[in-house]
């Protein structure tokens, strides 16, 4: 068996800068408390819970209202003056730099954690491990065995990833379907033997793996997915994800739209330093702003 590479936290070297911009206008919130509303990334759920549920007994006069949904709603949210702070899987774009300009938004981001799109399957499914090549034929419906391929959302990060970033242009086939959120589409690949489904990491790992090993829930089976430059085959554990030998990796960010010392900032700051981190890092993502330590390690499979 492949050596497993193995994540270490080191130290964190997080700095958390306040912006002053606004010395003379008073605002309703302060960097611990107030009341704001964010809109977050569905594929984020599960870690973002923990992350709000630690930050809340920290800072109990702070309330912070999430909205969980589709990323394309989350920039909308944003521009529509929604919401103070969005967490998604991209910066802006140039043109929404400019409408930001437009509208007077002067916005701030960093990035959080690197993840991944876990590929997951029926467990009777013979196609364990999937060469990037296969994927897309699945995907475009011209693999040898016919999948129903099923995602989050149509307007989710996932399927803007895999159409951007994997098929490069080329359309989706017939056999794509569209699930209300990430949990039932786990649901539907565990009943459904010919089913191939697009999740976000956060979904499959195991919760209550206490080594941090990198356990996948046992409800469906994880795929492994070839590296075309090492031709070797990664599923998506955490050092895999950290030097993106695992294919289907992104970043994920915090957007705020606020220039002052504010909650939206108080909550960026959060995930930013050393227990917003650590709460990646325990949830299987690859935390960004801490230095980390990758080792290899041999696995005792007996």
């Amino acid at each position: 068996m492949r050596p497993l590479m193995k994540i270490l936290l080191f130290a964190s070297i997080s700095l958390s800068v306040l912006s002053c911009d606004e010395p003379a206008k008073k605002h309703a919130d302060t960097l611990i408390a107030g009341s704001i509303e964010i809109a977050v990334d569905e594929t984020y759920k599960p870690v973002i819970e923990e992350q709000l549920r630690v930050f809340d007994s920290s800072y109990p006069d702070a309330k912070i209202n999430i909205s969980y949904k589709p990323e394309a709603e989350c920039f909308k949210d944003y521009f529509d003056n929604k919401v103070h702070l969005i967490l998604v899987t991209r910066p802006l774009t140039k043109e929404e730099k400019e409408l930001c300009d437009q509208k007077q938004i002067a916005p701030s981001y960093q990035e959080l954690a690197r993840d991944a799109i876990a590929v997951i399957l029926n467990k009777e499914s013979p196609d364990s491990m999937l060469g990037m090549a296969e994927l897309k034929g699945i995907l475009t419906g011209v693999y040898k065995k016919k999948y129903t391929v099923v995602f989050d959302n149509s307007g989710s990060s996932t399927v803007r990833y895999i159409t951007d970033s994997l098929l490069k242009g080329q359309k989706l086939g017939t056999n794509v379907f569209a699930a209300k959120n990430n949990n039932e589409v786990v649901d539907y690949v565990a009943k459904n033997p010919d089913a191939i489904g697009f999740v976000g990491l956060s979904y499959v790992s195991d919760s209550s793996d206490a080594t941090n090993t990198g356990a996948f829930i046992n409800k469906v089976q994880v795929a492994a997915i070839q590296n075309d430059s090492t031709m070797q085959f990664y599923k998506p554990y955490q050092a895999y994800i950290a030097l993106k030998t695992y294919p289907l990796t992104r970043k994920l960010y915090y957007i705020s739209r606020d220039n002052y010392p504010g909650l939206s900032k108080g909550f960026a700051n959060f995930l930013a330093g050393g227990r917003g981190q650590l709460i990646f890092y325990h949830a299987s993502l690859f935390p960004l702003q801490m230095t980390v330590v990758i080792r290899s390690a041999e696995m005792n499979t007996k």
